[in-house]
């Protein structure tokens, strides 16, 4: 009962509040990630020098709904790469967390990569919401979570570094569709503008 308790007060607490808009820049960022379990350095502006770039932010590895999101986006890697589009999910996860995360062949499996904003600076320098962590809050192995929560919110960021879409305040599924929705969208748009 506790648990379910600490469920809601989680998933209600994380309500989108405020983010960047369309047509806002997107602050540029490095920060430490993992693909696979193994740990690398991030960089957006180096990613975005090959295309659009997914970046979503949200609340913790290994709990329902950021299980899901990471599911539903690892097994659609292959339609954002085919879209031209790359992606990075972002937490306030330790690394080593995320090494294991990135690993998981039930959730990113080796094919989405993920990084750590452990202070949470680069969340709020999207204009998002952080909260503090709970004690006794655990994860879906029963580890208990000792870090805070960024809200679940989704950016598409083009090459030339603007917010083209913000996809908040939806289902870990439907974020994943939508955001794929309007990788494909740009693509159509980059076609119809060719001579």
């Amino acid at each position: 009962m506790r648990r379910a308790a600490l469920s809601a007060v989680f998933a209600l607490s994380l309500h989108a509040q405020a983010a960047l808009d369309t047509g806002a820049s997107a602050p540029l960022f490095t920060a430490p990630a993992a693909l696979d379990g193994k740990a690398f350095e991030y960089s957006l502006a180096a990613a975005l020098e090959q295309g659009a770039v997914v970046v979503y932010f949200y609340p913790s590895a290994y709990t329902g709904g950021c299980n899901v999101q990471a599911h539903e986006f690892s097994t659609s890697m292959a339609e954002f790469e085919a879209a031209g589009a790359s992606v990075i999910g972002v937490s306030l996860d330790s690394i080593e967390r995320l090494e294991d995360f990135s690993a998981d062949p039930d959730y990113c499996a080796g094919k989405l990569a993920v990084a750590s904003d452990a202070d949470g600076a680069i969340a709020r320098s999207y204009d998002l919401q952080v909260r503090e962590g709970m004690d006794g809050f655990k994860d879906s192995r029963g580890v208990e979570i000792d870090h805070g929560f960024a809200e679940r919110v989704t950016f598409i960021v083009t090459p030339d570094g603007k917010v083209a879409r913000t996809i908040g305040g939806v289902s870990p599924a439907d974020n994943v569709r939508q955001s794929l929705e309007a990788v494909r969208e740009l693509g159509g748009a980059a076609d119809s503008a060719q001579p």
